[in-house]
């Protein structure tokens, strides 16, 4: 199971992450994607903990809690959709017209 950050500050750290969440059970991995081209934080993020009790209790206590000046928004990561289900990621083929 993996825990979803939103509205994270833009510059926070792995290790940052890591020291709150470390305050409910044991982290096993932090990611933070930034962005492809610029390198830059895209704002959110994901945790992995031991347990799910220990992701229950983080949840529990930093879903809402501002931290870093931004209010955090905290909950069990969803599985990615299926991109190709929205026509294969290629927008000509349904959203422009050939000229």
């Amino acid at each position: 199971m993996s825990i979803y950050i939103g509205n994270l500050s833009y510059q926070v750290s792995e290790a940052d992450v890591t020291a709150v969440f470390a305050e409910y059970g044991s982290v096993k991995r932090v990611q933070i994607p930034t962005d492809r081209e610029t390198g830059r934080m895209r704002g959110f993020g994901f945790v992995e903990m031991g347990t799910d009790t220990e992701e229950q209790s983080a949840i529990d206590a930093l879903d809402g809690s501002e931290w870093m000046g931004r209010d955090l928004k905290v909950n069990k990561a969803k599985p990615r959709e299926d991109r190709s289900s929205f026509g294969g990621g290629n927008r000509r083929d349904s959203f422009s017209r050939n000229y």
